[in-house]
């Protein structure tokens, strides 16, 4: 317990705490630095929590920046959702920075390593380039334009500055040691030639920092303590506190890191998720079936029950897959005492009750929410034609089977006992229509108890009720064991999205975007902010009702 609040304590917060307790760092200061080439995924919500839960509780600060040194790829579309994905999970930055608001930095200092003897420009192509690098067991060899003069360098950097090469003629590279056991130091590319329009600096450049080279100038430009980032990272981290030293910049940050989020049938990759658009898999970046934040958020998922998810995870140093049911898990704790309860009917099936008054409309009551009696209670109408879920009613069913069938008795949620006598087929026969009567004596409410009944099946009204659009979605990726071997679009469900069309209550037409209900037996359900319009209601289902899964205690 710290000033009364439980802090749940991991090798980060350890860190932290001790280069507080030094004197090392005298204010916390961290970042979260996507770049703008996609939309981000769940992986991305873990980082944004380790970034800025860990200033929180510091009292420092966190920056947004936005590492936009690759013109190709960047576009202002990611920038603005990126921005809206860290405000909708609960975040306000303490600053907002775009890597390209160094550039001119980032070029002054690439020349003091050439002016230090500690950079050079070199001819080789990509091609050469890895090849001259050497393998894990064998050294790498030195191009044969790495001794150039310092003059010959400054001036081949300011010509290709203006332009007066071809993409890829010419890089800049650290001279560090090209025998060194660790790859990322056998004198990596520090600057490349990209003649594209940059989304904020347009033609000014026509060179691009590496990211390499990028990413620790600028948290040492921001003052930046802690640099948190994944574990594949960890082997440029010699090559990071080198640029730093070697740029003679004032602040020094710590690069911390740590494992990523990995989830069972869910692609991490902002590449491959941009495959599944440009592929027309998914409708967008923000569709459902998508596990970016967007499409988390389009769903119905809540920032709470990511949060909660990604703390109960916590942070390690070792990678791990998580079954994909804790999120889940997490989603129904949070929905089932936020939101209401209501009826809806996904697959119709018209039930006429004869013996009950024509013309005559009744209304019922019912709680919004038996798990929380503040969200109060709402009128259900109730008349002689109803529809029931086709999977409610079998004309032979097998034994143990207490839903409706000819001759049997089941009590409607909050209404009355039904009892079936009659099923009415089209000429091919396939079953339209079920006439049954009610016994007004069993309505709901009243005490009751003359007999039982075993089934309960919900209901909606036909003539108030509200056709609805259902989109029910599964995984979009299969699981397979040889998933590694093959293009995961190989992997795709084919039956990842079912829509069909049904009927809600009556007291859904004031329903708005994104408002969430738990459908009643269906699971917890999002009106759908793209599909919706004026005169036609579409829900996304969000999860589920029920699920083997358990948290381990």
């Amino acid at each position: 317990m710290e000033n009364g609040k439980k802090v749940s304590s991991n090798f980060i917060r350890n860190i932290v705490v001790e280069d507080l307790k030094s004197g090392k760092y005298k204010e916390i200061i961290t970042r979260f630095p996507p770049e703008p080439n996609g939309y981000l995924h769940i992986g991305h919500a873990k980082a944004i929590i380790v970034d800025f839960e860990t200033a929180d509780e510091f009292n420092g600060k966190t920056n947004l920046r936005f590492d936009d040194t690759n013109p190709i790829k960047e576009d202002t579309e990611y920038v603005e959702s990126i921005k809206e994905d860290v405000k909708w999970l609960g975040y306000e930055w303490d600053n907002l920075f775009f890597a390209s608001d160094y550039f001119e930095e980032m070029y002054e200092r690439a020349k003091l390593l050439i002016k230090k003897g500690k950079a050079y420009v070199d001819d080789l192509s990509a091609e050469e380039i890895r090849e001259y690098r050497g393998t894990l067991t064998q050294p790498g060899k030195e191009s044969p334009y790495r001794n150039r003069s310092v003059e010959e360098n400054l001036t081949l950097f300011e010509a290709m500055k203006n332009g007066e090469f071809e993409d890829g003629e010419k890089v800049v590279r650290a001279k560090i040691d090209m025998a060194s056991p660790n790859i990322n130091m056998r004198d990596p590319v520090l600057y490349r030639i990209a003649h594209a329009t940059h989304h904020r600096t347009g033609n000014k450049w026509c060179i691009y920092p590496m990211y390499d080279f990028a990413h620790p100038l600028e948290d040492a430009i921001e003052g930046v303590t802690h640099s948190f980032c994944s574990l594949e990272f960890e082997d440029h981290r010699p090559l990071y506190d080198w640029v730093v030293r070697e740029c003679e910049m004032k602040n020094t940050p710590k690069q911390i890191e740590f494992a990523r989020l990995n989830i069972t049938n869910m692609v991490m990759s902002k590449r491959k998720l941009k495959q599944l658009v440009d592929n027309g898999v998914v409708d967008s970046w923000d569709d459902p079936r998508m596990p970016t934040i967007s499409g988390f958020r389009r769903r119905g998922y809540t920032p709470e029950a990511i949060k909660n998810f990604c703390k109960e995870i916590g942070v390690s140093k070792s990678n791990s897959i998580v079954d994909g049911q804790m999120l889940d898990h997490f989603l129904r704790e949070d929905l089932k005492i936020k939101v209401p309860r209501t009826m809806a009917i996904l697959r119709p099936l018209k039930v006429v009750i004869t013996n009950y008054p024509e013309g005559q409309v009744e209304y019922l009551e019912a709680e919004n929410n038996p798990d929380n009696p503040e969200m109060g209670k709402r009128k259900i109408p109730f008349s002689r034609e109803i529809y029931i879920e086709q999977e409610d009613f079998m004309e032979n069913p097998p034994k143990k089977y207490f839903r409706l069938f000819p001759g049997n008795e089941v009590r409607l949620k909050h209404a009355y006992f039904i009892q079936c006598n009659e099923v009415i087929k089209d000429e091919e026969g396939n079953v339209i229509e079920l006439h049954c009567t009610y016994d007004p004596e069993t309505k709901s409410g009243t005490g009751f108890t003359g007999r039982k009944v075993k089934g309960t099946l919900h209901w909606v009204e036909a003539s108030n009720a509200i056709p609805a659009e259902m989109r029910l979605y599964e995984s979009l990726i299969l699981e397979d064991e040889k998933q590694g071997e093959k293009d995961f679009l190989e992997n795709i469900n084919p039956n990842s999205l079912e829509v069909v069309q049904g009927f809600v209550e009556p007291n859904m037409k004031d329903a708005k975007l994104q408002d969430k209900f738990q459908f009643i037996r269906h699971g917890y359900f999002n009106v759908d902010p793209k599909y919706t319009t004026e005169n036609k209601l579409v829900f996304n289902r969000i999860v589920s009702l029920k699920s083997s899964f358990k948290l381990k205690k």
